[in-house]
């Protein structure tokens, strides 16, 4: 039996709600697995939080918990911070007030790499730190290792993600059971899949966000993530969800990203996704995320994009990461992305090219598909199918795919039909994938 005694990388953790809990109950719980694999001991330190008297989901030994962060950033012991305090902008000030003082840093934070990603990022380099943050998009699902580590000897061509599971969770339940949003968003909340205000994952903004980071990754650009096109699953018809399903599809939101030769195109948005692929058969609130590259091919990988253990599993595997110096190495890369010049361009989304199913809400009489065709045709689009639907109201809704189009086109297209006489508003139009 070896009884070496092992260094310590001495760890902090600033919050310690859900997740942060779960990371503590990993390290105190799991000392012998992390040491094995780190060849070190992941000591945990100190841990701060706004209120001592909070009742907590772990064990903390006496004098690991304080309520002063200074109390971390001025510890000259503690190597790494895992930043779970969650927020944006005391969240920026924090990590760059422990990249100061020379401490690496993990965090779950999405909003904050999102919105101050690159700063962040050019902070860490400077003081010749580091920042690992595989936690901060799909949870348990290891993409930022994929695409930092794995895929390193690839040009990512394409990238198509269910990044947030709440909104797949809703989405299947609608499919499933046939439940209308409004229904299916308050089960969501009972279950603790949604927030009390939902706003950021069902607008589409929470994926975005995780889009805009895979972005900087696997294609060395800097979208800002309100720029993203998006539109998100709150206004969505259960109407639609019928449709696809007797057509053959199911309904996804999915955050797309994809190489073209005029720039990287990203789009947030619910989707029409073809029964029988990968990506249509993930449901409830898992993510999953396609890469298709030139030198491997396709992967796909799922699992849970949410939750205390997974995301905790993914904050302590940086930990491991930044400890044995694998986080340096990788970091290292995201230097051939600093420069404007070496950055991908981001393209006009009107020339993003795509099928689009169409429902239309029309006057049922003679001359109205002809005059919805008209208005296709002069954008170039043609139709690929075509069903009216029976209805006893005064309007009926018509539902057409298109072949291949671009954003642009059916977005014009649309606006016109709209206008028609027979029509009572704007056509609903969803992207087509397989």
């Amino acid at each position: 039996m070896d009884t070496t005694p092992q260094e310590k990388t001495k760890i902090g953790l600033v919050g310690l709600g859900t997740v942060g809990s779960g990371v503590a109950r990993i390290l105190l719980d799991h000392g012998d697995r992390t040491a094995r694999q780190a060849g070190r001991v992941l000591w945990l330190e100190r841990a701060s939080v706004r209120d001592l008297k909070k009742a907590r989901d772990c064990n903390l030994p006496a004098g690991v918990l304080t309520d002063q962060i200074d109390a971390i950033v001025s510890d000259p012991s503690i190597d790494v911070v895992a930043e779970l305090m969650g927020g944006v902008e005391l969240a920026r000030e924090v990590i760059l007030s422990l990249l100061k003082a020379g401490k690496d840093v993990v965090t779950a934070n999405k909003a904050l790499i999102a919105a101050h990603g690159p700063e962040l990022f050019d902070a860490a380099r400077e003081a010749g730190r580091t920042i690992a943050f595989e936690a901060a998009v799909a949870g348990g699902v290891p993409i930022i290792a994929n695409l930092t580590q794995c895929l390193s000897g690839n040009q990512v061509e394409s990238l198509t993600g269910i990044l947030n599971g709440t909104c797949n969770f809703i989405l299947s339940k609608m499919h499933a059971e046939h439940v209308p949003y409004s229904e299916v968003i308050a089960e969501a909340q009972r279950l603790g899949y949604a927030e009390a205000d939902p706003a950021m994952d069902v607008d589409g903004t929470d994926t975005a966000q995780k889009l805009a980071i895979l972005a900087h990754l696997a294609f060395g650009a800097r979208p800002d993530w309100r720029a993203i096109p998006r539109v998100g699953i709150d206004t969505l018809d259960l109407a639609d969800v019928r449709m696809a399903q007797e057509l053959g599809y199911t309904i996804k939101l999915l955050g797309v990203a994809e190489l073209t030769e005029k720039g990287l195109q990203l789009s947030v948005g619910p989707t029409f996704v073809k029964n029988g692929s990968p990506m249509a058969d993930v449901a409830g609130p898992m993510n999953a995320v396609r890469v298709t590259a030139d030198a491997v091919g396709e992967l796909f990988l799922q699992g849970p994009g949410a939750g205390q253990m997974p995301t905790a599993s993914a904050v302590v595997a940086d930990l491991i990461d930044t400890a044995v110096g694998r986080t340096k190495l990788t970091f290292q890369t995201l230097k051939l992305w600093s420069n404007e010049s070496e950055r991908t361009p981001v393209a006009d989304q009107a020339d993003a090219v795509a099928r689009f199913y169409l429902r239309i809400d029309a006057a049922d009489e003679p001359g109205v598909l002809a005059q919805i065709a008209s208005a296709l045709a002069a954008e170039g689009i043609s139709i690929a199918s075509f069903q009216q639907q029976a209805s006893d109201a005064a309007t009926v809704p018509l539902v057409l795919m298109t072949h291949d189009t671009t954003e642009g086109a059916a977005a014009r297209a649309c606006t016109a039909i709209g206008k028609l006489a027979p029509v009572a508003a704007a056509p609903v139009r969803l992207r087509v994938v397989g």
